[in-house]
């Protein structure tokens, strides 16, 4: 029987699963991953406004591994060696036949005093805290920014943050407390979320200015200390500080036989495949992979990756040697909390719909048929 090891638990390696048996690989499937548990990051922007609670996000996996005659190995993974056949973690060695890597990226905690801002994407935690400080506050200045990864641009995940400035300054707007706080937005970009497309920047930015949402762009970051922002072009005083930083590889690629990009991730081609050894195929946001620039590191692009791979690997198994290249496309909701700005984007269209109540609750139903999967 064919050993298929998938690390990771996320939206990528779940998916990827999905479509092996979909497509009727009957192989052995391991899952490496620290917890039995998928969480549902795209909704952590509705924590802070209380429309949605931690234990609502996240969703145990023990039904879909029995469904899917998954075997869930936990643990956290060390290195992988001997060309990918051979993965080492903290709780035992796995080996494999054809290794799946998709654990996710990690965020770059280089900037000084990094310590001082909450990165609302780590996790409920970091959501919540969001949500109780924003409870105890008066009054005051709250900065919302993002960077990306100097050495692979793409590395970036802006999105959020739009989606949590907005629906900060939707949430003290209902609470009738918005004149108390002044929303600051920072980017060392001067077109922050090009990756939209330029209909969609400049929609957010006139949403920014209707909002009465200050801006500073166009400056690199310094660093953070304790009641402000320090960027090239000034500081910025602030109570609260919400910044995403970039991304990069997992931690465990160091050490890994593995080829690395200049950011970090590891190098696959057109049909996610690992370069320079075989059998080793990378989905979602821990590769690097060719394509246009404005190709974004979100959940749909892993579905995608993760498609291309399964039939990859099924066609191989039965001795059709065809590499199927994934599709690359960006579908996202900016919500605002009661509406929200839907942007599209493939290699042949790019539009940006106005912001409409509709959307929000498009958004919603997404997410309940997206885990009605999983539950």
């Amino acid at each position: 029987m064919i050993r298929i090891t998938i690390l990771g638990s996320g939206f990528g390696a779940l998916t990827t699963v999905r479509q092996l048996r979909k497509r009727g690989v009957d192989a052995d499937i391991t899952i490496i991953s620290p917890t039995n548990e998928l969480l549902y990051y795209p909704s952590l922007i509705w924590v802070p406004a209380g429309l949605r609670h931690g234990d609502d996000l996240k969703v145990s996996l023990s039904n879909f591994f029995r469904q899917h005659k998954v075997i869930w190995h936990k643990g956290a993974v060390q290195r992988v060696v001997e060309g990918g056949r051979l993965v080492e973690t903290d709780t035992g060695d796995v080996s494999n036949d054809i290794l799946i890597v998709a654990s996710g990226g990690r965020y770059i905690r280089k900037l000084p005093g990094i310590e001082n801002a909450v990165i609302p994407c780590e996790g409920v935690l970091a959501a919540e805290i969001i949500r109780d400080r924003l409870a105890q506050m008066q009054g005051g200045t709250i900065a919302i920014g993002f960077a990306t990864n100097p050495n692979e641009l793409g590395a970036v995940r802006g999105g959020p943050m739009f989606e949590f400035l907005f629906g900060l300054d939707t949430l003290l707007r209902r609470q009738g407390r918005r004149h108390k706080f002044k929303l600051v937005f920072f980017n060392p970009s001067t077109e922050p979320g090009q990756r939209l497309g330029p209909k969609a920047v400049s929609g957010l930015l006139k949403q920014m200015t209707s909002r009465q949402i200050e801006t500073r762009l166009g400056h690199k970051m310094v660093r953070i200390e304790p009641g402000k922002v320090v960027t090239e072009g000034g500081e910025i005083p602030a109570d609260l500080v919400l910044f995403m930083p970039g991304l990069t590889g997992p931690a465990w690629l160091e050490g890994s036989e593995l080829s690395l990009s200049a950011g970090g991730f590891i190098q696959a081609d057109a049909a996610c495949r690992a370069e320079g050894v075989s059998q080793v195929y990378v989905v979602g946001d821990a590769g690097s992979y060719p394509g246009p620039d404005w190709m974004a590191k979100q959940a749909h692009q892993a579905d995608l990756q993760a498609e291309a791979v399964a039939h990859t690997i099924k066609d191989a198994l039965q001795g059709q040697h065809t590499a199927h290249d994934f599709k690359s496309e960006l579908i996202c909701i900016v919500d605002t909390l009661d509406a929200g700005i839907l942007v599209f984007r493939d290699t042949r269209r790019n539009f940006a719909l106005p912001r409409l109540g509709l959307f929000h609750w498009m958004k919603v139903q997404f997410e309940a048929q997206y885990l009605k999967a999983y539950r």
